[in-house]
């Protein structure tokens, strides 16, 4: 079936498809066996330096899971705090008052122009030099800080993406019923813009999760990723298999975020295809006779 934007292949077309496939999966497995050849050879396929994970609850214990929870406090308190901070810079910057707009604006390219990093770096020495927050703490304030002013910034173009995306007629008919500026943003806009912002804004969390391995390479932060180097080195210098764990983790974490995501996208979407009332059998049956009687009224006039 063909569209304006795609033609249905022909048998050429179909033909050149699955030798284009063929051809990946040869390649694919190519390189799949080398990986797995050269890790063989370096011995990095070698059971003892697997079996910590399955037969050593240590391992999970003192390193895995104590990194994964400062992860994923850090990634969520960063997502609470960044997600209504950059709708209420985005929403600002769509003001019709001209200082709140370049403030705003100034506020979110200042912002989203930095490297998360390098945001992480300051926020750890100005904690370090204005406040009093022990040396324990300060590599989980530093993080959170970070990661909040840049993705509450990239969130912020988001969500004035998603706004201005909007038919404009959707406001001018909110503004001809007498609704103010803010009513029309609450009630009409941002309803409908969540779900075509809602792939984007998932992106950005996943990111979220994925930027606080920067504190531990950088601010000694003991988040998931910085548990590789003590779980190596104590188990016997099996780097690779320590990464791979972790990777897992990682995949794991970002694919539960975004079955979610994607779950509460549809259900979203299947909700706003209803009218929003619902009817009885006693109101239907009201409704047809009300209708019957004023088809015979109607009649009986003429």
């Amino acid at each position: 079936m063909s569209s304006v934007l795609y033609d249905t292949p022909g048998p050429k077309a179909k033909r050149r498809n699955v030798l284009l496939s063929v051809l990946f999966l040869v390649v694919f497995a190519a390189a799949v066996w080398w990986v797995i050849a050269k890790l063989d050879e370096k011995n990095q396929l070698d059971w003892d330096k697997w079996k910590p994970f399955f037969t050593d609850s240590r391992v999970w214990t003192t390193y895995i899971w104590p990194g994964l929870e400062n992860t994923l406090i850090a990634a969520a308190l960063a997502m609470v705090i960044a997600l209504p901070l950059g709708a209420v810079f985005g929403i600002a910057r769509l003001s019709d008052h001209l200082p709140v707009r370049w403030a705003s604006g100034a506020v979110v390219e200042f912002f989203r122009a930095i490297p998360v990093l390098i945001l992480m770096l300051f926020a750890n020495a100005a904690y370090s030099e204005f406040t009093d927050v022990s040396t324990d703490d300060r590599p989980m304030y530093a993080v959170i800080t970070g990661l909040v002013l840049y993705n509450a910034s990239v969130l912020a173009e988001i969500v004035r993406a998603g706004i201005l995306a909007l038919p404009k007629g959707q406001s001018e008919a909110a503004m001809a019923i007498g609704l103010r500026k803010g009513q029309t943003m609450r009630s009409v806009l941002l309803p409908q813009s969540v779900t075509a912002m809602l792939p984007a804004i998932v992106s950005q969390l996943v990111v979220i999760v994925k930027d606080t391995a920067l504190g531990g390479a950088m601010l000694n932060f003991s988040e998931l990723l910085a548990a590789v180097r003590p779980m190596s080195a104590f188990y016997g210098a099996n780097t690779i298999a320590c990464f791979t764990v972790v990777a897992v983790i990682f995949v794991a974490l970002n694919f539960a975020l975004t079955t979610f995501a994607s779950w509460l996208e549809g259900r979203l979407r299947r909700s706003k295809r209803t009218t929003g009332a619902v009817l009885g059998k006693d109101d239907v049956e009201e409704m047809n006779a009300a209708e019957v009687g004023g088809t015979f009224g109607t009649g009986a006039s003429a």
